[in-house]
């Protein structure tokens, strides 16, 4: 057996479950699982003995800024802290300047990421109040991910609050649709409950009820609309148990920092580094996201990587902007979690590749099986290490995360046969190409 690419001598996670075996790579599909012992010659081979050989991971929500807010980030230093941290895909929001709300808007950004980005890669489409006739077409353009609707505002000026526009959003089109569940309504009601220079208030003002009446409102007009939807960075237990309830016709997201982090910890130490949209609640709402993940309701992990300049976030609250550099950092936690007895590893590759391909209806990747995509990420389970500003490849120069001492660190990060990342140090170049979609290549 000869191949351009071997990965010999680790521990290989099938769907079957981990295996001792090598992978054998051609034109960037898998296209064998070796033996050991088994004769086999590449063009290159990679040592990975001691090392767990994990499907690709995907993050389906990043926000890397390009274009117009590219001081903070943009497609090619986003997608470096991608693979840094041993992501092989991403899904990109549409909160940039200018929106992207159109087909030229699409475009424009797959323009930008060819080979610049690290990793292979979607974009949202945004909703608007003025674009839905238009969503059935565009979430079926080549290299989208489908549409993103903003329930409250956050990051941009992406917004649609009121019950007959997002009826509207949700009658035009077929594929799921990813929601920010945060009720716009009652957060103006309650702005008087931020405190000038207080940023543990944030959650005080865009509370528990914030979020679980839009996920209630959206779930009835998903349902009346017979549209599958996608609920993002779910904060609070209700929710979870809420959706948990309604599986068929929506699935959701949590994310690690929300996993990891408690507000009343948090707050004190990393003040508004600490903000972000939903917030970082308490560590009774961190525990209860564990119960309902360990009970099977989240679908997927997503970083919600929401990079802002240290400048920016200086500023005192509520003038502070919300959001935090992810991407990187995603996998990490979660293998220390791993660590700590908080997470199997084999959901934590249903969280991170498999739940991602089985949601969003991704071809040929998330998982390690013969015809699939070459897309892997090597960890070193037992690495112990800290998170230092100098790891950090993001625009942004900061984590939430950084001192933090970790055990279990992507090693290699491999997309469709390249090695993107190795040891610390990327590839020889970019590669990204964009992901493909049983609804729009097979629809």
């Amino acid at each position: 057996m000869t191949f351009d690419l071997l990965l010999s001598g680790g521990t290989v996670h099938t769907p079957g479950g981990p295996v001792e075996a090598s992978v054998g790579v051609t034109d960037g599909r898998i296209v064998a699982l070796v033996a050991p012992g088994s004769p086999a010659d590449a063009g290159r081979r990679i040592d990975c003995t001691g090392l767990d050989i994990l499907p690709g991971v995907i993050d389906t929500q990043v926000h890397f800024r390009e274009p117009g807010l590219t001081h903070k980030e943009d497609l090619e230093t986003g997608s470096r802290a991608a693979v840094m941290g041993g992501v092989t895909a991403v899904f990109e929001m549409p909160n940039t300047k200018p929106n992207t709300d159109s087909a030229a808007a699409i475009d424009d950004k797959l323009a930008r990421a060819h080979h610049r980005m690290w990793c292979d890669h979607a974009f949202y489409v945004g909703a608007t109040n003025a674009n839905a006739a238009e969503l059935a077409a565009l979430e079926r353009r080549p290299g989208t991910a489908g549409v993103k609707i903003f329930m409250g505002a956050s990051t941009g000026d992406l917004l649609v609050s009121e019950d007959s526009s997002l009826a509207d959003v949700l009658a035009s089109g077929h594929r799921r649709v990813a929601i920010h569940a945060e009720d716009e309504a009652r957060m103006q009601a309650r702005t008087g409950e931020r405190i000038a220079g207080d940023p543990s208030s944030h959650p005080v003002w865009r509370d528990d009820e914030s979020a679980l009446l839009a996920t209630k409102r959206i779930l009835a007009l998903a349902r009346a609309a017979k549209r599958r939807i996608h609920v993002l960075h779910v904060t609070t237990p209700a929710e979870l148990e809420l959706l948990g309830q309604n599986k068929d016709i929506a699935t959701c997201e949590v994310t690690p920092q929300h996993l990891t982090l408690a507000g009343e910890e948090a707050y004190p130490r990393l003040g508004t580094l600490a903000q972000m949209n939903p917030p970082i609640r308490s560590g009774a709402h961190r525990d209860g996201l564990w119960h309902w993940l360990n009970q099977g309701v989240p679908d997927v992990i997503g970083s919600d990587h929401a990079p802002h300049t240290l400048e920016e976030k200086a500023k005192p609250y509520p003038d502070s902007p919300s959001g935090m550099p992810g991407v990187q950092t995603l996998l990490p936690l979660l293998l220390n979690h791993v660590a700590e007895g908080r997470l199997t590893m084999q959901r934590l590759i249903e969280l991170t590749s498999a739940g991602a391909q089985r949601v969003f209806g991704i071809v040929g990747k998330g998982r390690i099986v013969r015809g699939y995509d070459a897309d892997f990420t090597i960890v070193d389970r037992r690495k112990r290490w800290t998170v230092d500003e100098a790891w950090l490849a993001s625009r942004a120069g900061w984590s939430p995360f950084t001192g933090m001492a970790l055990t279990g660190k992507p090693i290699g990060t491999i997309v469709r046969g390249h090695v993107a990342m190795w040891e610390d140090q990327l590839g020889e170049r970019a590669q990204g190409e964009p992901i493909r979609f049983e609804a729009v290549d097979f629809g």
